[in-house]
């Protein structure tokens, strides 16, 4: 961009000034933020009740409460690949409503090079100022929060400018509408609240086996736009729908130990913790693909496999299998062949691999149907089938159909228009697998095959 630096990082570099520099990894930053803006908008802004105000974020929209989306006025900046994302995929995002009009809710705005995918929040109303970033290197993470007017007015003058260069008449509508809310005050007592209440929202949050950092590799800054752009988002996407699912997981199981719960809440309470590890493992199987596709082939092929007893995971796995597919009407039949031996995989992501294609496999299936997983030997490889059977309408073709109605979403998720379920294409699908030394053929939608190789047996 011409004329003075004007970019994100630019803006962040404004936000951080002076604070020491961080010592997080990206998932704990991830929670911290997720963490920051709870407490932002449930316990700083909607208790102020209804009142005027702008948001500015990037590169996704960081408010979610529907209240505040209705009363304030927002300029969100995103990649051009996020923009169908954001129209269509509402679903999405944390709130999981719709994303508000123009008119209603917020300016989309495009990112350029250089500008980063750390998000970054500004929000100003009469009695709010504050601006939230995600700053730092791999390793050395932060959470900025900022309160003070110097800091505010500085980074209210570098998005100004950056309006007034890429889009004037936007710039214009922003500076109006700042002018109305009258000049920026500080709050201690804001500042001296936030921390805390930070702090018990973060006490409040379980991790989750798949909630794994995002990779940064020196590859992905020489090719920030197009698939990588796109991918990166995708990952941070999956972060902020996971982390506020692990936050109501830790919730209903807190409940889950109290004694005077009638048998029909406690049920419905194992319903939803169910329901809520399913989504968390279903997008932080999105994240490993987004992340494999992202590595170079040259180090997928050097991937360290290991000796895996599958039929022991496979076993561990039925239970938690049979009770997923229950919810949907559906029944598990698994078959083992006897004294089968161990397969060469990555025992670390295998059984995350494993309920994804479970999920994928069944999601879409008729109720009544039986699904049946059988392991058998096959030479010097081990063959997982999955199978369905029992169809209501048990046409040869059906699980052809329901593939070819299946529409690429990027490189790595597949969408049915049809039913609205979002999932791994199958090109990504085969890549998981293959990077944990498996190869899977897929006849039909309803049936299909992975197999493992077997490990030499040991001297």
């Amino acid at each position: 961009m011409a004329g003075s630096d004007c970019s994100f990082e630019a803006l962040r570099r404004c936000l951080s000034d002076g604070v020491p520099p961080g010592r997080s990894d990206e998932d704990s930053v991830r929670r911290q933020w997720w963490a920051a803006l709870s407490v932002l908008q449930d316990d700083l802004l909607l208790p102020l009740g209804p009142q005027q105000g702008v948001w500015l974020a990037s590169p996704l929209p960081a408010l979610y409460e529907p209240a505040l989306l209705r009363q304030l006025q927002g300029w969100v900046w995103a990649p051009p690949e996020l923009k169908d994302l954001l129209q269509s995929s509402a679903p999405l995002l944390p709130s999981g409503g719709a994303v508000p009009s123009a008119s209603g809710g917020f300016q989309r705005l495009a990112l350029a090079d250089g500008d980063g995918t750390d998000p970054v929040l500004l929000l100003i109303t009469p009695k709010l100022q504050i601006a939230m970033a995600l700053v730092g290197s791999p390793q050395g993470r932060r959470l900025v929060v900022r309160f003070d007017p110097p800091t505010l007015s500085a980074a209210l003058t570098l998005l100004d400018e950056r309006l007034q260069q890429s889009d004037p008449e936007q710039g214009q509508a922003l500076r109006r509408t700042i002018q109305s809310l009258g000049g920026l005050q500080s709050d201690e007592g804001q500042s001296q609240m936030f921390w805390p209440l930070l702090a018990e929202r973060l006490a409040a949050m379980a991790p989750s086996v798949t909630l794994q950092p995002l990779v940064h590799r020196a590859s992905d800054t020489t090719n920030a736009a197009g698939p990588s752009s796109e991918l990166a988002l995708l990952e941070a996407l999956t972060h902020e729908v996971r982390t506020p699912l692990a936050t109501i997981r830790t919730l209903i199981r807190s409940l889950l130990r109290r004694s005077d719960l009638s048998d029909l809440v406690r049920k419905r309470l194992h319903q939803i913790d169910g329901e809520c590890s399913e989504q968390i493992d279903r997008f932080g199987l999105i994240f490993l693909a987004a992340e494999l596709q992202r590595e170079p082939a040259a180090e997928q092929e050097q991937r360290g496999l290991a000796r895996t007893d599958l039929s022991q995971l496979l076993r561990q796995l039925e239970p938690l299998w049979q009770q997923q597919l229950e919810r949907r009407a559906l029944l598990l039949e698994l078959t083992l062949a006897p004294e089968l031996p161990l397969v060469l995989s990555d025992p670390a992501r295998l059984e995350t691999v494993l309920g994804g294609l479970m999920d994928r496999f069944s999601r879409g299936l008729p109720g009544g149907s039986r699904v049946q997983l059988s392991l058998q030997p096959a030479g010097a490889r081990l063959k997982l089938r999955l199978s369905a059977l029992n169809l209501q309408a048990p046409d040869a073709d059906s699980g052809l159909e329901r593939d070819q109605l299946q529409e690429r979403v990027g490189p790595v998720l597949s969408w049915n228009p049809g039913t609205g379920s979002l999932q791994l294409s199958r090109q990504a699908t085969q890549r998981l697998f293959h990077s944990l030394g498996g190869r899977l053929a897929e006849r039909s939608g309803n049936d299909l095959t992975v197999f493992f190789p077997v490990a030499a047996t040991e001297p």
